[in-house]
C-alpha cells in the first residue's frame, strides 16, 4: 500500500487525551488509512463502520454504560463514516470525557454534517485533519521520483484519486463512476437540497472556469437562478471537498480587486470527468488551467500535511494585471506564476513588485514543481 503522509502525523497525536477527526471526500482512502493504522497498532483495537445499521444504532445517543459495553477493553476505537450517526458529536464527547484512556479516531466523508456535529461538543478535545487524493510526495516515496515524474502529464488529466492511480488503463471508467452520483452522495442526502439536477450544471460551469475569476451573478444568469442559490450550492460543494475557493489579495494598491474569487477542484481527474474530456495534456487548449489547478491543489496538500499555516490568494488589478497564486505565512508574502511550459518567459507586474518589494517571487513549471511539493 502507498503510505499516506497523514499516517505519521496521526501516530504522533495518539493518546494525548483528544479525539482525532479525519475529513475528506469519498474514495480518497480514509478507510484504507484506518486499516493501515489498525494493522500496525500494538494495542487492542476496535473498528466500527457506521455504514452498518447496527453500529449506527449503537452509537446513536447511547448511555455511558452502553458505551462501556460496546467498547469493552479496547484501547483504540476507529469509527468510520461517523457522519451517518445522529448526534455523533455528543457520543464522541461522552467517550472522550468518561473514557480518556481510549483513543478515538473518527472519519467522515463530508463536513456537511460531521463538522457541525463535532465542533461544539469536541471543542478543545480533538485534532482535525483532512485527507486528500494522493500527493506527489506520497507517489514519489512509493514509486520513486523517476516514475512519478514520468507520469506527471497523466496525473494532470486523470488526477490522483487512489483507485485511479492504482488501476492504470481504467482511469476514464473509474472517474466516470466517481463523477456520477456516488461522489456527491453526501450533497444529495443533505436535508435542505431541493435542486439535485442543479449540481451537475453548476459543476460543469465551474469546470470550464478553472483558473479564471468566477462571477456569482454571471453564473446565476447562465444557470437561470439567483445569486443566493449559486452561493449556497458552491458552499455545499466546498463542504463535500469537491472544490475550493481562493479570494483576491489586496492591501496597498487602490485598483486591486477587492471581492473577486477563483474556484479550483481538489482533483484534476474529477474536473475532467465532469467535462468528459480525457485528451492528453499535449493536445489540450486548457493545459495552462489544468497545470494551475494541479499545482495549487498539490501545494495545499503540502501545506496541510506539514502543518504550515498559510493564507492563500490570487492577485489581480482592474487593469488586468495578474499573479496566479499568492501565499502569506507569518507576514511573508510569496507570489507564484504557474506555467506548464518551462521555457515560457515569466515576469511579475511592476505594480505588484513596487508595492510589495519584500515579496518572494517564484515561477512554477513541470521542472521545479517538486521543490514546492516536498518531493
Amino acid at each position: 500500500m502507498i503510505q499516506r503522509e497523514l499516517e505519521n502525523t496521526i501516530r504522533s497525536r495518539l493518546f494525548q487525551g483528544k479525539a482525532i477527526v479525519i475529513l475528506g471526500p469519498r474514495q480518497v482512502g480514509k478507510s484504507t488509512l484506518l486499516k493501515m493504522l489498525e494493522s500496525k497498532a500494538a494495542r487492542k483495537l476496535l473498528y466500527l463502520n457506521c455504514d452498518n445499521n447496527d453500529t449506527k444504532k449503537q452509537l446513536t445517543e447511547p448511555g455511558i454504560n452502553d458505551l462501556r459495553r460496546l467498547l469493552g477493553d479496547h484501547e483504540m476505537v476507529l469509527i468510520d463514516e461517523a457522519q451517518r450517526v445522529i448526534n455523533i458529536g455528543m457520543t464522541l464527547k461522552l467517550i472522550t470525557d468518561q473514557m480518556p484512556e481510549k483513543q478515538l479516531i473518527v472519519t467522515g466523508s463530508s463536513s456537511l454534517d460531521l463538522s457541525n456535529m463535532v465542533n461544539e461538543p469536541l471543542t478543545g478535545r480533538k485534532f482535525e485533519y483532512q485527507l486528500f487524493p494522493f500527493s506527489l510526495k506520497e507517489l514519489a516515496d512509493h514509486h520513486g521520483f523517476a516514475e512519478t515524474s514520468r507520469n506527471l502529464a497523466s496525473y494532470l488529466v486523470f488526477g490522483l484519486y487512489p483507485d485511479v492511480v492504482n488501476n492504470p488503463g481504467d482511469e476514464p471508467e473509474i472517474l466516470n463512476n466517481l463523477a456520477g452520483s456516488y461522489l456527491f452522495k453526501d450533497i444529495f442526502m443533505y436535508q435542505d437540497l431541493r435542486k439535485p439536477e442543479f449540481i451537475s450544471q453548476l459543476l460543469e460551469a465551474l469546470a470550464l472556469q478553472v483558473a479564471s475569476e468566477v462571477s456569482y451573478s454571471e453564473l446565476a444568469q447562465l444557470l437561470k437562478t439567483d445569486v443566493h442559490t449559486v452561493q449556497r450550492y458552491i458552499g455545499l460543494l466546498e463542504k463535500a471537498f469537491i472544490i475550493f475557493r481562493l479570494r483576491s489579495y489586496n492591501r496597498n494598491v487602490r485598483n486591486e480587486l477587492k471581492k473577486s474569487r477563483k474556484i479550483y477542484f481538489y482533483d484534476n481527474g474529477l474536473r475532467n470527468a465532469i467535462l468528459g474530456n480525457y485528451v492528453s495534456i499535449s493536445s489540450r487548449q486548457d493545459a495552462g488551467a489544468l497545470w494551475e489547478n494541479f499545482f495549487i491543489a498539490e501545494r495545499m496538500k503540502y501545506l496541510h500535511y506539514n502543518r504550515i499555516y498559510a493564507k492563500q490568494y490570487f492577485w489581480r488589478t482592474t487593469q488586468q494585471q495578474e499573479i496566479d497564486y499568492l501565499e502569506e505565512t507569518n507576514g511573508q508574502l510569496s507570489a507564484f506564476e504557474i506555467k506548464w511550459n518551462p521555457n515560457k518567459k515569466v515576469s511579475f507586474p511592476l505594480t505588484f513588485t513596487r508595492n510589495y518589494p519584500d515579496a518572494i517571487t517564484q515561477a512554477i513549471s513541470q521542472d521545479n514543481i517538486w521543490d514546492f511539493t516536498g518531493v
